[in-house]
C-alpha cells in the first residue's frame, strides 16, 4: 500500500501535488503554487529514495517525503528535543482532492510515524501552512507540539507553524 516512489511514477506524482496545490488555491489557501513543488524536488526525492507513495492498486493517490532536512528558518524554534537529536522531518504530504477525508493522510502518517520509531529517531518535525487550519487540527489531534511561527524564505506572506511529536523509546 505505501513504498517508496519509483523514477517512472514521477508524471503521476507531479500530477497528484498540481491536483492539490489548485484544490488549496481554490479553497483559499495559498500554501502551494504552479512551480512548487516542481519536477526537480519530486526527481530529487525519489533519487534519494525519500518519497513514498500511498497506492490504491496501482494508483498513486497520497505521497509523502521523510528525511532528515529541516529549513534554516527551523533553527528560530525552541524544539522539544535537543540540538543535535536524531529528527526525521515530514515534507509534502498530499493526497488526491478526490481522496481526502478518507484518512489516508492518517494512513500515510501512521506510516512516517511507525518508519521514525523503527529508524531509531527522537521525534518528527514538520511545518504546516498557517493558512491551513485544516492541517492545524490534524497535526495536533496526532499529538503533535505546535512550537511557534517561522516564515520560510520562499514564503513570506504567512507563517508556517513548526511541530514537533517526541516518539516514545
Amino acid at each position: 500500500m505505501i513504498s517508496l516512489g519509483k523514477p517512472n511514477e514521477v508524471d503521476e506524482i507531479i500530477a497528484l501535488t498540481k491536483a492539490c496545490g489548485k484544490h488549496m488555491r481554490d479553497n483559499g489557501i495559498d500554501q502551494w503554487d504552479e512551480n512548487y513543488p516542481d519536477r526537480s524536488n519530486i526527481e530529487n526525492d525519489i533519487a534519494c529514495q525519500t518519497l513514498f507513495a500511498y497506492r490504491d492498486e496501482n494508483k498513486i493517490i497520497g505521497i509523502v517525503v521523510l528525511n532528515e532536512t529541516q529549513d534554516e528558518e527551523y533553527s528560530d524554534i525552541e524544539w522539544l528535543t535537543k540540538p543535535g537529536s536524531k529528527n526525521l522531518v515530514v515534507h509534502r504530504l498530499a493526497v488526491l482532492p478526490g481522496y481526502q477525508g478518507r484518512g489516508i493522510a492518517r494512513t500515510i502518517m501512521d506510516h512516517a510515524e511507525q518508519f521514525a520509531a523503527t529508524n531509531g529517531y527522537e521525534s518528527i518535525r514538520l511545518d504546516t501552512f498557517s493558512q491551513n487550519p485544516r492541517n492545524q487540527r490534524f497535526y495536533t489531534n496526532r499529538g503533535y507540539t505546535d512550537l511557534g511561527p517561522v516564515y520560510l524564505k520562499y514564503k513570506k506572506d504567512h507563517p508556517y507553524y513548526c511541530y514537533e511529536l517526541i516518539l516514545k523509546s
